[in-house]
């Protein structure tokens, strides 16, 4: 199915059922917004592949992205917006209409043929536990308690670990692209049977450095930034 989408292209990767939370304040994105909220449609977000987010005219988008349902708006003074969406099908552009004065562009929607069995089930079930234990070793490192229930279906997990998966945005893209459920959770199960030793590793080496420092007299008492953001040290390779 062809459809044309009002694209909003980001440095972020939205997936099928997860929530993406703007702050519209370009005059050509909140002309975007304003439109769409007229028509009551939904708008492309694209993972940027080539340019800046902001105030570049020439931006080229990935080819493939979800749609994003609005389902809350704020408006902020000057016309600006706060808006809450879902992610909801995946599409692939066939071309760019128009530039002015946001991206227009002719996409086809991606009907992916899911059918559960076995196979997948059990997949996915690896790739939960995984996942929960992926989880456990983020909290352990960060400190920050952070709670994800995944769904009941074998689709929505693929999607759901993908989009909560504190990677770069290019393996995100990657994961976004794969053409079925079974696919996407084997690169994912694959990926986290990758990381999850080298997570450990990090782990313990913190721990003998911590306790080697406590042992110098050194004050622990803070958390460097770098902690914070545990998941960005990982590249695409």
């Amino acid at each position: 199915m062809n459809r044309r989408l009002r694209l909003f292209p980001l440095n972020a990767v939205l997936f099928p059922g997860a929530v993406l939370n703007l702050h519209v304040f370009e005059p050509r994105y909140k002309q975007l917004i304003n439109e769409c909220l007229e028509t009551g449609e939904g708008f492309g977000v694209a993972l940027i592949a080539e340019g800046s987010e902001a105030g570049d005219p020439d931006v080229k988008p990935c080819d493939i992205g979800s749609i994003a349902e609005i389902v809350e708006v704020q408006p902020l003074p000057f016309g600006r917006y706060f808006i809450s969406t879902i992610g909801r099908e995946r599409f692939r552009i066939r071309e760019i209409v128009s530039r002015d004065p946001y991206l227009l562009v002719d996409a086809e929607l991606i009907e992916e043929d899911f059918r559960e069995d076995d196979e997948i089930e059990n997949l996915a079930e690896r790739v939960r536990l995984l996942f929960v234990e992926y989880l456990e070793l983020v909290v352990e490192f960060s400190g920050q308690e952070t709670t994800i229930e995944l769904p009941d279906d074998a689709q929505g997990t693929s999607f759901l670990i993908g989009d909560s998966l504190q990677v770069a945005d290019a393996i995100k893209q990657r994961l976004l692209e794969l053409k079925d459920t079974k696919l996407r959770l084997r690169a994912e199960c694959d990926f986290l049977e990758r990381l999850l030793p080298q997570l450990k590793r990090l782990l313990e080496r913190r721990q003998i450095e911590r306790e080697a420092r406590e042992e110098r007299g050194e004050d622990l008492s803070y958390r460097s930034e770098q902690e914070r953001y545990f998941g960005k040290w990982f590249s695409a390779n």
